[in-house]
């Protein structure tokens, strides 16, 4: 099973969607192998064999070879960052479809998109299987006349570390072209309340510039979704500015609100119950949802899950017992 999506750039929330997606197709007897821009560090890393997705001739060849192309998951159908990502995605797409393998969007967000970006993505699922991992985007294809059917992010299926809290400490998890403002502020007003705040980053080469926009704080960066996963488990509460910031929370338990910067964020927050929090938010509000015993409806968290397991039965029944005499 081929596997296309924002892989082997060092990015958090993607290497636990793939983490997530190998572990359930292993389980389903598949062996998973993911395009990644350093397919050596993927192929150590989540122990799945892993091919260039800059080589044309690679992908072709690894495509032919393969039973389906998986597109995603994650926020991969959008051309707010560049118009480049979404015709490369799309292009692989049309690709496997062109080489006679079947095609899905697998567990993917829709938006934000241009017009021009709108008709490519109809165009391109049209007659292809699109499964959509929050609700906000199962409208955006219904609106854009596309039959899609709702999953929800594979990340939600990893194991939560058995770890011990924390007294006091809030992780905070910055993204880099996020207003630096709400951090500033609640950083602030935690260190007068005797917290111990922690700035947790999820993308190496990337969220160096989003702690230096904050200020001198403590803080860590990884691309290990199972160290982050370890730090989450251990804070009392947990504020992000990236979805899996909040996704990899409520694996591990731990109550989370999220920064309003983009509909994924939104989206979450909306289907788990979780606080969202605006970039202009003050302090006082900060501080009242980070210490005051907010949580998300672990419910509804449980609900997604269930819609995340789910999402791979769509693609790949587990065997039916057979019928007796």
């Amino acid at each position: 099973m081929v596997i296309g999506g924002y892989y082997g750039f060092k990015n958090t929330g993607d290497e636990a969607i793939l983490r997530a997606i190998a572990q359930e197709l292993r389980a389903r007897g598949h062996t998973p192998l993911a395009l990644s821009a350093r397919p050596r560090e993927t192929r150590a890393f989540h122990s799945i064999p892993a091919a260039q997705r800059w080589n044309p001739f690679s992908v072709a060849w690894n495509l032919r070879r393969a039973g389906r192309f998986l597109l995603g998951g994650g926020g991969l159908l959008q051309d707010k960052t560049s118009s480049y990502s979404l015709d490369y995605y799309l292009g692989l797409l049309r690709l496997a479809k062109w080489l006679g393998k079947p095609a899905a969007g697998f567990n993917l967000s829709i938006g934000p998109l241009s017009p021009r970006g709108e008709a490519k993505v109809a165009r391109a699922f049209a007659n292809t299987p699109l499964i959509v991992r929050d609700q906000r985007s199962l409208f955006y294809a219904e609106r854009l006349g596309l039959k899609a059917q709702l999953g929800a992010d594979p990340a939600l299926l990893l194991e939560a570390p058995k770890v011990a809290k924390e007294p006091g400490l809030v992780v905070m998890v910055p993204r880099y072209g996020v207003s630096p403002v709400p951090f500033r502020r609640l950083y602030a007003r935690l260190i007068k309340q005797g917290f111990e705040p922690l700035f947790l980053g999820f993308q190496p080469g990337f969220d160096e510039e989003a702690m230096a926009a904050i200020g001198p704080v403590p803080y860590e960066i990884t691309a290990d979704p199972r160290r982050a996963l370890h730090v989450l488990a251990s804070a009392q509460f947990v504020v992000s500015a990236r979805l899996h910031g909040m996704i990899l929370a409520a694996v591990a338990g731990t109550p989370f609100a999220g920064i309003d910067y983009d509909p994924k964020v939104v989206a979450f927050c909306e289907e788990t119950g979780a606080p969202l929090l605006s970039e202009d938010a003050d302090g006082a509000t900060l501080i009242q949802v980070a210490t005051q015993g907010y949580e998300p409806d672990w419910k509804r968290v449980e609900a997604l899950k269930a819609r995340a397991r789910g999402s791979f039965e769509l693609l790949f029944p587990s065997p039916q017992p057979a019928n007796g005499p």
